[in-house]
């Protein structure tokens, strides 16, 4: 399937083509794969760093990680308890390898993320048999992506795309690293179950990590976004999480209708709904992650990232916490602010003094407050009771 999106900017590309790209008489696969390997329709970002497309609060979590000292020595001693070697021997003895021979389109997909992203090593990449449609990017010491047989039957080539450079924005960032010990300490949670202390211990740990990587998959979506550079495939593929394979059935439009309907609509009650359905996700709802990146397409930091202007990863060294930090208050300081969601407007009206704030508490817990109206809170309640059932572990990303 062509890519008509980005044809208007694709002069970067052209660099590393090795010609015109056909090679059709060359009987190396891997020569012909280098020939066909940029998207020669889509701008590269040669030395991109992760920040550049990273929510600000997983944004902030990775640059302090980065700078302890000590912290690589200690995740690779880690990784001697974790089940890496495992997971590996596991997907290479039960799932079908991607390369030039096997879902050659994949491989193909995945050498032009990695090319426009600029990750020097390309991970290794598999398909797993399962119904669902998921995706994930685990490893510590070498991150893999694995992708279900549903996913690849779900989406177009473009979709898919996004779908890849969704993963391999993980690849770039290091989140494969936490994913391997989350799915890790959940596992561990489930043994010691029986210990009261124990198991609220690391339940602890495994919900903060989990509002972390929630974020992550945020920064994710907007690297899939680079790599497709069609944003109409990036919401497509999320429609489809949520709605499947009925494209001709759904429009983009409504759904970013539909989620802002979720994100505004209802009283204190169904805000207090929508963080315990969330809680026990590793990601967001999919229309929320629409209307994330629906909202990042349009802004100004992705049309300076698409002009060429981004922070490099020879820079990342030199990143500061406290910066990031800042950067990821400010971020929700403004979030909450700007946020029509009830508990919201709640937090904001206290912390900018709001008279009778007795009056306000009541209006909104009884359904009376400004918060009930407009869309409501049948639509809200809809979405609450769907969402908590449907997380069957790591989503894709879409």
């Amino acid at each position: 399937m062509s890519d008509d999106t980005g044809s208007n900017n694709g002069n970067d590309g052209q660099g590393s083509d090795g010609g015109d790209g056909h090679g059709a008489a060359t009987p190396d696969p891997a020569a012909l794969n280098r020939e066909r390997l940029p998207g020669r329709n889509r701008r590269r970002f040669p030395g991109i760093s992760s920040r550049a497309y990273e929510h600000p609060a997983d944004r902030s979590a990775l640059v302090a990680l980065r700078k302890l000292t000590g912290f690589d020595t200690v995740f690779k001693a880690l990784s001697g308890m974790l089940p890496e070697r495992s997971l590996r021997l596991m997907f290479l003895s039960d799932s079908v390898r991607v390369d030039e021979r096997q879902f050659a389109h994949l491989h193909q997909l995945l050498l032009e993320a990695c090319d426009i992203l600029d990750l020097e090593t390309v991970p290794p990449m598999y398909v797993t048999q399962d119904p669902r449609p998921n995706a994930m990017c685990i490893g510590l010491q070498q991150p893999i992506i694995v992708v279900t047989t549903g996913l690849v039957e779900l989406l177009d080539e473009d979709e898919m795309r996004a779908v890849i450079g969704h993963e391999v924005g993980h690849a770039l960032s290091g989140h494969a690293v936490y994913r391997t010990i989350l799915l890790f300490l959940t596992s561990i949670a489930v043994r010691v179950a029986w210990i009261p202390l124990g198991n609220i211990a690391i339940m602890g740990i495994i919900t903060a990590l989990r509002e972390w990587f929630r974020k992550s998959e945020l920064s994710a979506d907007r690297a899939g976004l680079l790599v497709g550079q069609d944003p109409q495939a990036s919401l497509r593929g999320l429609m489809k999480l949520a709605g499947g394979n009925h494209l001709h059935h759904m429009n983009v439009d409504a759904f970013l209708e539909q989620a802002k309907e979720y994100e505004a609509g209802g009283d204190l009650r169904d805000s207090v709904l929508k963080i315990l359905n969330v809680l026990p996700r590793t990601h967001p709802f999919a229309a929320v992650r629409a209307a994330e990146l629906h909202r990042w397409a349009a802004t100004r930091d992705y049309q300076r990232i698409m002009d060429g202007h981004y922070p490099r990863r020879d820079t990342d060294a030199d990143a500061s916490v406290s910066g990031s930090i800042r950067e990821s208050a400010g971020h929700y300081a403004q979030s909450v602010k700007s946020s029509k969601d009830p508990l919201m407007k709640l937090v904001s009206d206290v912390a900018g003094g709001a008279s009778d704030l007795g009056g306000r508490l009541r209006d909104f817990a009884t359904g009376r407050g400004n918060g009930a109206s407009g869309t409501g809170g049948g639509g809200t309640a809809g979405g609450g009771t769907s969402g908590s059932p449907k997380d069957p572990g790591p989503q894709t990303p879409g």
